[in-house]
């Protein structure tokens, strides 16, 4: 398990966990980041992530991808 800042561009991850505080953890769950989902990151900039997930695309900065473990 790791995280997910650290998947290869393009490859295709199961997300293991989401950690963070409820209310962190609340935030990602209902941006589709779901234990059992599937998420690819599409692009990496600065350590900020744009990931695809449930066929959207969405943008997270490096802390929040840091707590989605894959």
């Amino acid at each position: 398990m790791m995280p997910l800042n650290f998947a290869e561009l393009g490859e295709e991850a199961i997300i293991k966990r989401v950690g963070g505080t409820p209310e962190v953890k609340q935030h990602l769950e209902d941006l589709g980041f779901v234990a059992g989902g599937s998420v690819t990151v599409i692009s990496a900039l600065g350590g900020n992530l744009i990931v695809r997930v449930k066929d959207a695309r969405v943008a997270i900065d490096e802390k929040m991808a840091g707590k989605i473990m894959i």
